[in-house]
């Protein structure tokens, strides 16, 4: 960013535009920051959600298979897995330029047919939700990553700007800027000095 050395009145002006668009950086990682922060709390909040949700239906679906597996069986258990593949469909969404996973939907493809008892099918139902429900969690738990990872890579290229490179160029700067000040007064001596031996030479 802060390139090869400047000198001179050009140096000067590289130096200011290049401290402008540095504080002008900082103004925008610092909207950026603040809107992440707030879309990852955002997020956080529905992975929360989305846990006790899962939470919820995990433990409806323990109960119904202990009761199934108490009146049908393993074997009955094992013949009623379902032979079509579950299919996971998931959307994103773009949030200062992340993209995230924004809803989950499962597809089950057609409930099948159990041969046994009633508790059999309510077990099938339950455990289709508790998949529904860990496959929101995941989803919800990968958004909140992505946007954590960067939200603290903003707060870490605000720092280095706002800690380093802007002092970095305000002290050349300022160095710069003293370098000219004495080089203007050396030459007002000079020209000073100049003139009066001009002025002297004349009266001679």
């Amino acid at each position: 960013m802060t390139g090869g050395p400047a000198t001179g009145r050009a140096g000067r002006l590289a130096l200011t535009a290049r401290l402008a668009t540095a504080r002008r950086a900082v103004e925008l990682l610092d909207r950026k920051r603040r809107a992440l922060a707030a879309e990852c709390e955002r997020l956080e909040s529905a992975a929360e959600r989305a846990g006790e949700a899962f939470e919820q239906a995990e433990q409806v679906a323990r109960m119904w298979l202990r009761r199934s597996s108490s009146l049908d069986g393993q074997r009955t258990l094992l013949d009623s897995m379902p032979a079509a593949t579950t299919e996971v469909v998931l959307r994103y969404g773009v949030t200062m330029g992340v993209s995230h996973p924004t809803s989950a939907q499962v597809d089950f493809g057609p409930e099948p047919m159990p041969a046994g008892s009633s508790a059999l099918v309510f077990t099938m139902r339950a455990h289709r939700t508790a998949l529904a429900a860990a496959v929101q969690l995941a989803a919800a738990q990968r958004a909140v990553a992505l946007v954590t990872r960067e939200l603290a890579l903003t707060r870490q290229q605000q720092r280095a700007l706002e800690l380093r490179w802007i002092p970095r160029l305000e002290r050349r700067l300022t160095e710069l800027a003293q370098r000219l000040d004495e080089s203007e007064r050396e030459e007002n001596v000079r020209l000073r000095w100049a003139a009066r031996h001009s002025a002297g030479r004349q009266d001679s």
